[in-house]
């Protein structure tokens, strides 16, 4: 919003781009900040012709004038473009005029020369006065990026603002649930957070009267459930051949660890250039996460699913959509499978708060690096694998061999437990030839319990801290 302030009352024109993947609340920022209240509005239709875009458009501005449709003098986006020139030169001239163009991605149909009638609107008249705001946005990441902040036409490094809306941490969402007098703790608010991740929208489902529970299977589960049928229209409308992105979206979810590059490929048939594309277009949505692989070259890369819905869904949603069932979360809370899915689920939220973990270890102003590790079992007696999903890396020659639990009480490390840190520590020093110093952190809901054997653990980070801003 103090951005948006800034371009309101800066002296020349402003083009901004809000962005972010789909829910994550664009549209009622901007809404918020002006009241609702524009020049001049449009947003784009989906699955809609060139045709119909630019007839809406046409009733759309017609309709801001104060005049009668003029869809026969509209021939293309530059004759619609002419006419919004001519509708925002005929107002008042000592304030910006301010327009908003929504899900502005839907608008470009192949073959329109939407972007091509933009920049010229945009460089031929609007750039050259002092009194334009225009904001665009869209749900369609890759769009905004290739189409307008790394354009190499005739928007090239014309963007003046660029507003990216990232999904809400912990502490946000935490902020977000308190403002809707929602009465849970910490430890329900981070349960719910592996369900819906920081998405404001799916968290303005929540009905606060209401268990967690029964928020999910109201959510999830029910026929009718917003959740339950959220997932046909998350890919579409972000996507072009979304196909392709869902087939890599369910790879990675049966694969919570993250593969690498070759290993997707391999499985899902997709050539080197095209997989490129989608998972930068992933990444760029928040879907996707790039790990560095300890100890290797940096193209060696392990991508994992962070999309806590789409993970859900996966796991829980769609095996049951065609059960009767409609409190079948509720039924199955205790049992084994969603135990397992809480922990690989825990593990994935202390990734996406890395920079919370550093600031409780006291390193947050010192240089790190994030990756994970993992070392194949070879075929040999004795010889086992070994996985680290987090360590830190510290310039000061410290690496913390990061271990993450899911617990409802305080993790009790047993004598067995003990060994195989000893083990993996011991291997992590031998396959990688670090002669770094070492040292076991524990991230945990509740901490490490007391115990013969928990001097195992060096350093701990509680849930306390990853609610941290």
């Amino acid at each position: 919003m103090a951005e948006l302030q800034r371009c309101l009352e800066s002296d020349r024109s402003e083009l901004v781009i809000v962005y972010g993947r789909r829910r994550v609340g664009k549209t009622f920022l901007v809404d918020e900040f002006f009241g609702e209240k524009f020049d001049f509005t449009y947003v784009g239709g989906h699955n809609l012709s060139g045709r119909q875009q630019l007839r809406n458009f046409t009733k759309a501005l017609a309709e801001a004038k104060n005049e009668r449709v003029r869809s026969d003098e509209v021939k293309d986006w530059f004759d619609a473009f002419d006419m919004l020139e001519e509708h925002l030169a005929g107002l008042p001239s000592d304030r910006k005029k301010v327009v908003f163009i929504d899900e502005m991605p839907w608008i470009d149909t192949p073959k329109s020369s939407f972007v091509q009638a933009f920049e010229n609107f945009w460089n031929g008249w609007a750039a050259r006065r002092r009194d334009i705001l225009f904001i665009a946005s869209g749900s369609a990441t890759s769009w905004m990026v290739d189409k307008l902040v790394e354009n190499q036409g005739g928007l090239h490094a014309r963007i003046t603002s660029h507003v990216y809306l990232k999904p809400f941490t912990l502490n946000e969402t935490e902020q977000y649930l308190k403002s809707m007098n929602c009465p849970w703790d910490r430890f329900q608010t981070l349960q719910c957070y592996m369900f819906f991740g920081g998405i404001p929208f799916y968290l303005s489902l929540i009905d606060p009267n209401q268990s967690l529970a029964q928020n999910v299977d109201r959510l999830c589960f029910a026929r009718n459930g917003e959740l339950r049928l959220e997932f046909d229209e998350l890919y579409s409308a972000l996507f072009a051949h979304a196909d392709n992105y869902i087939a890599i979206a369910k790879l990675l979810s049966e694969h919570r660890n993250g593969m690498t590059f070759s290993d997707l490929a391999k499985k899902s048939g997709i050539d080197g250039i095209r997989l490129t594309k989608i998972l930068e277009n992933l990444e760029r949505c928040d879907f996707v996460m790039r790990f560095r692989y300890y100890g290797k070259k940096s193209q060696d890369r392990i991508y994992r699913l962070t999309d806590f819905y789409t993970l859900f869904y996966y796991k829980y949603i769609e095996p049951n959509k065609d059960s009767y069932d409609e409190q079948w979360w509720s039924h199955h809370l205790d049992s084994r499978s969603v135990e397992v899915w809480q922990g690989l689920t825990f593990e994935l939220l202390c990734l996406m708060h890395t920079r919370q973990i550093r600031e409780a270890l006291g390193i947050g102003g010192v240089a790190t690096e994030v990756s994970a590790w993992f070392d194949k079992a070879e075929k040999k007696e004795g010889e086992h694998g070994s996985q680290i999903d987090l360590i830190i890396e510290r310039a000061d020659r410290i690496i913390h061999l990061c271990e993450m639990k899911f617990s409802k009480v305080p993790f009790r490390i047993n004598s067995d437990y003990e060994l195989k840190l000893r083990d993996r520590m011991g291997l992590f020093r031998e396959k990688t030839r670090s002669t770094k110093t070492l040292v076991n952190t524990f991230v945990t809901t509740f901490g490490v319990a007391d115990g013969k054997h928990s001097s195992i653990v060096n350093s701990e980070v509680t849930m306390d801290e990853l609610f941290k801003p």
